[in-house]
């Protein structure tokens, strides 16, 4: 779960390249060496560490450390230039783990903040946060029953504007059930980016609800985040494939960002992991389109230095 050292060539050799801009989801991570930014790492202290306890209200507690430096170390690892450190909700509206991360990551990490609309002392410290860390969105849950924003209360839309007048993004994890509850925020703020994580958890829901999500690639301030695909254990992987095949039709490579990566040892010509792992959903693609897809486009968005 973390990203890598050098700045890397976007491409490898443009006669090449030119004699085959359409490559397979096997066959093209030899030829890409784009910068690669992981857009979705969580760290945790771990349960041993009594300086960044986790919250009261949290709904698990990894016992194990994920620390900042093991995660520098992973990205270097693994060919991955940059980050975005996810503020999870183990630690809640306590981001005193996030800054620690962010400030040993320096220049290679961007933060999310997570605040919740409905609690007045919870929003008051964004323009703090925002101010002294390179935070680049807020987050907001709409993921379980017992974790919903207050839809029906004036809070969410102030919270959602405060988010605006800061230059953050918001970045929504739910069911997909709840995306039409969301749908009047991201037409009214359309200068704000929106990120949906996890392809809009598409199998967390049925078709009809993730049609909700999908309908919103014509809202051209929606970007989708390719996170969250299964191990290789795990099920789940064949019914993804065409929803992604979907997205990344809809959406197009502009607004299309990777998460998650694998992170392995690069590859003997100096490929990072994380081309197999998401080009196994991806299939066929321009070269420049897979650049996008795996750095170009996070890092322009989240203005990664």
């Amino acid at each position: 779960m973390m990203p890598a050292t050098n700045r890397r060539c976007f491409l490898r050799a443009a006669a090449t390249l030119a004699s085959a801009s359409l490559l397979s989801s096997t066959s093209h991570a030899a030829f890409l060496k784009p910068p690669v930014i992981d857009t979705h790492v969580h760290c945790f202290a771990g349960i041993k560490d009594e300086r960044f306890p986790y919250h009261a209200n949290g709904p698990y507690q990894p016992a194990e450390a994920a620390t900042p430096e093991k995660l520098l170390a992973d990205m270097d690892r693994a060919g991955v230039e940059g980050a975005v450190i996810v503020h999870p909700e183990p630690y809640q509206d306590d981001h005193r783990y996030l800054e620690h991360c962010l400030t040993v990551g320096g220049k290679r990490f961007k933060g999310t903040a997570l605040v919740f609309a409905d609690q007045p002392k919870s929003v008051a410290q964004l323009p703090d946060l925002a101010k002294r860390l390179p935070i680049v969105a807020v987050r907001i849950h709409a993921y379980n029953p017992e974790r919903l924003p207050p839809w029906d209360k004036p809070s969410l839309k102030s919270l959602w504007k405060q988010a605006a007048d800061l230059g953050l993004a918001v970045q929504l994890h739910l069911e997909p059930r709840y995306a039409p509850r969301f749908t009047p925020l991201i037409k009214e703020f359309k200068d704000t980016t929106v990120i949906i994580d996890h392809l809009g958890r598409p199998l967390q829901g049925t078709a009809e609800d993730h049609a909700h999500v999908v309908k919103w690639a014509t809202l051209p301030n929606t970007v989708m985040k390719l996170s969250s695909f299964p191990g290789p254990q795990e099920e789940g992987k064949e019914k993804l494939k065409p929803v992604v095949k979907q997205l990344v039709a809809e959406f197009g490579a502009d607004r299309l960002i990777c998460g998650g990566g694998i992170y392995e040892p690069l590859s003997k010509d100096g490929v990072a992991p994380i081309f197999n792992h998401i080009g196994e959903y991806l299939g066929p693609l321009d070269i420049g389109d897979l650049n996008k897809i795996y750095g170009l486009n996070a890092h322009r968005l989240f203005k990664f230095a």
